[in-house]
């Protein structure tokens, strides 16, 4: 089973630039978006034998996330329940036999850390989310986390010590949710690879270079970690300033 996560950072400008090649060539069995950045009745995608669920964002033109799946699910929500948090569009959950499917799209702390109380709130507030209902099946969660956890996962954390995404506010709730009970499936099958980057800047050539963070992930609950195969990185693909990322499970 193959599942595939993208920040498309504007679903409409993605297409313009191969979106729908890349879906039909790894026709994946799930697909889930963030930063759609549209409304409702904004676009029409032809994708046969898929169910899609879109959440959108109260603003205009801002955060978004979608999911494509060829299996119906039992059950659909979207946002966490708590009207604060769900006005953003940020998060949807697909609740299937197994498990849970999530994908969600983390606040930005901004330039100068301007978001950073309202995220920290944001992540008390999602881990609380994933705990409940983890107590019913095993949970995996993708999406643009918009953190890069440790040192190996960005190009230059010595300069970015205090930026949003590399705060150690962000840090240590990652690290928190990482110790109570979910993995993140990349470093599980490759923790010590460097240079393996989901996002890059616009500017100063960074992607040519590989100046990139890692703020992308499939996270799974402990439950589901021995049925992984692998984790994907689509350094390649572009469309959007983020590449996808994806999972593997038996």
């Amino acid at each position: 089973m193959k599942l595939i996560s993208w920040n498309v950072n504007g679903i409409r400008a993605c297409v313009k630039k191969g979106f729908m090649d890349f879906f039909e060539k790894e026709n994946p069995d799930i697909m889930c978006l963030q930063e759609t950045k549209l409304q409702a009745g904004q676009i029409e995608l032809d994708l046969k034998n898929y169910h899609q669920y879109w959440n959108y964002a109260e603003k205009k033109g801002y955060s978004g996330t979608a999911i494509f799946t060829k299996k119906e699910p039992l059950k659909v929500q979207y946002g966490i329940g708590q009207e604060e948090h769900d006005n953003e569009g940020r998060v949807i959950t697909l609740e299937f036999e197994e498990y849970y499917v999530i994908t969600v799209y983390t606040p930005n702390s901004q330039r100068g850390l301007a978001r950073i109380d309202y995220r920290m709130l944001w992540e008390d507030a999602f881990f609380s989310y994933l705990k409940e209902i983890e107590k019913e099946k095993p949970v995996i969660f993708c999406g643009d986390l918009n953190v890069a956890h440790n040192e190996i996962d960005l190009k230059n954390p010595e300069s970015n010590r205090k930026n949003a995404g590399f705060s150690d506010q962000e840090r240590e709730k990652m690290s928190y949710l990482l110790d109570n009970g979910f993995v993140d499936s990349f470093r599980y099958f490759y923790p010590e690879k460097e240079d393996a980057y989901t996002w890059w800047s616009y500017m100063f050539k960074a992607r040519e270079n590989n100046v990139g963070w890692r703020i992308d992930y499939f996270c799974v609950s402990q439950a589901l970690k021995d049925k992984m195969k692998d984790a994907l990185i689509y350094t390649e693909i572009e469309g959007s300033d983020h590449c996808p990322v994806g999972l593997i499970l038996n």
